[in-house]
């Protein structure tokens, strides 16, 4: 059997194993040829290009204008490097005493003739009220002097455009109908603030700016200021519309101080004197305007040529005023112990405070008062006389022409000399941010007066 196996095993033919097949992805695929991927061609825009246009060849310089050149930035090197100099040296101390001397007796006065209102007139009866509320900005007003004083003033001169635009844009804003902001005072509207925490008017910061600005403006001109085309008509224009932003408030006392101080500032300028008189007769024609045509004013006018005529309405206040100073007589009736300040007087802290001095000092102390401020007057006058120059000059002329015009406008209506008009005493009358303006204008003066020229003894 096993031999027929084997022999069958060996008549069988031997099949070959079978190829082993490859999975359907290992296959050989033909091998395409790849296209080559298109090109993108971009698309080209003409743009139209300005033609450059070559540069024009300055003109060299000869010798003897580049000497000049030379010479004049050697020289304003120079001013700088001693302004720098001068600026640290000493404020005019009479001027500065003359300040404190009248901020702190404007200080005791407003404290004796404000405790009745205050006490009658404040929610928690606080006598000191007002005193209090003064005191806090005379504090400041004073810090803000000696800082001011020791800036270089010639810094002001890149204050005076921005500071002007800001005021127009404050007036413009104050005398926008229905501002939440704007405060109207028995019918004026001349105040920015929120409730009682604080009110400034904006008038206040259009006197200065008028002032910074026109120095500076004023300073540069010189000849100039001759003509009509540059020394009068842009500064009549820039008056006339910041005074009567100031007038529709209304508020006739501060436009009247803007157009003084403008006005005085133009003349010392160098103006013509045509143009003054001139101007002096358009004010004429404004203010009979203003006082016998408007109606805001034409009563004030009647009744401040006869207050007597109805002294418990529309003359009241004056006829009140009069009766006040007639009472001090020569010597007063002593400080503190005024009795017209009991509610009879209207506005004695503030406005009519001059009639309370005059009830309590008497003529003698009033006229020392007086006399303190023609004293303040005068040494300003003088800083300016001898600053260094002439914008330091101009500028002083501005601040010093504001507290005289004031002072004398709010002296005269009190004494019925002037119609009656909301007018402040300076560093007396209440208004805590008017002080610390008024002071700071104080810190100019004294800014300059720290590099006025030397003076001869005696």
């Amino acid at each position: 059997m096993a031999a027929r196996g084997s022999s069958a095993a060996r008549r069988e033919p031997q099949r070959r194993p079978e190829p082993q097949r490859r999975p359907a992805q290992q296959r050989r695929r033909p091998v395409q040829a790849q296209r080559p991927a298109p090109v993108r061609q971009s698309v080209v825009i003409p743009f139209p290009v300005p033609e450059r246009r070559p540069a024009k060849r300055r003109r060299p310089l000869s010798r003897e204008e580049a000497q000049r050149r030379q010479e004049f930035h050697l020289r304003q090197l120079a001013l700088e490097e001693e302004g720098k100099e001068l600026a640290r040296g000493p404020i005019d101390l009479p001027f500065c005493l003359l300040v404190l001397l009248l901020m702190s007796i404007g200080l005791v006065m407003l404290l004796s003739a404000s405790f009745p209102s205050a006490y009658y007139n404040t929610k928690n009866n606080d006598p000191t009220y007002w005193f209090v509320r003064q005191g806090v900005f005379a504090v400041m007003g004073v810090a803000g002097m000696l800082f001011i004083g020791k800036i270089n003033y010639r810094r002001f001169r890149g204050l005076a455009k921005s500071l002007l635009y800001v005021s127009i844009f404050l007036l413009v804003f104050v005398a926008i109908p229905g501002n939440p902001v704007a405060v109207t005072v028995k019918g004026a509207t001349r105040w920015i603030g929120v409730g009682e925490l604080f009110n400034f008017q904006p008038s206040e910061i259009a006197k200065m700016a008028i002032v910074i600005y026109f120095s500076d403006s004023i300073s540069k001109k010189k000849d100039l200021m001759r003509s009509f085309r540059y020394g009068v008509l842009p500064y009549a224009a820039l008056l006339v519309v910041t005074a009567g932003l100031v007038a529709i408030e209304p508020h006739l006392s501060g436009a009247i101080l803007i157009l003084g101080v403008g006005a005085a500032l133009m003349l010392v300028g160098g103006i013509n004197w045509a143009w003054v008189l001139g101007a002096l007769g358009a004010a004429a024609g404004m203010l009979y305007f203003a006082l016998f045509v408007v109606g805001y004013n034409t009563s004030r006018i009647q009744y401040w040529l006869n207050p007597w005529a109805d002294m418990k309405d529309k003359g009241y206040q004056l006829s009140q005023s009069l009766i006040t100073i007639g009472s001090g007589g020569l010597l007063g009736v002593g400080l503190g112990k005024s009795r017209q300040k009991f509610l009879f007087l209207p506005e004695e802290h503030n406005d009519f405070i001059f009639a309370i001095i005059c009830e309590e000092l008497g003529l003698i102390g009033a006229t020392i008062i007086m006399l303190l401020f023609a004293a303040l007057i005068l040494r300003g006058y003088w800083i300016a006389l001898h600053a260094r120059d002439r914008f330091g000059s101009l500028l002083v002329i501005g601040v010093i022409t504001l507290i005289a015009m004031q002072t004398f406008l709010n002296i005269g209506v009190v004494t019925g000399l002037l119609p009656t008009t909301g007018i402040s005493l300076p560093f007396f009358s209440y208004g805590g941010t008017a002080l610390s303006i008024q002071l700071a204008e104080m810190g100019v003066v004294l800014s300059v007066s720290r590099q006025m020229k030397p003076t001869k003894a005696g």
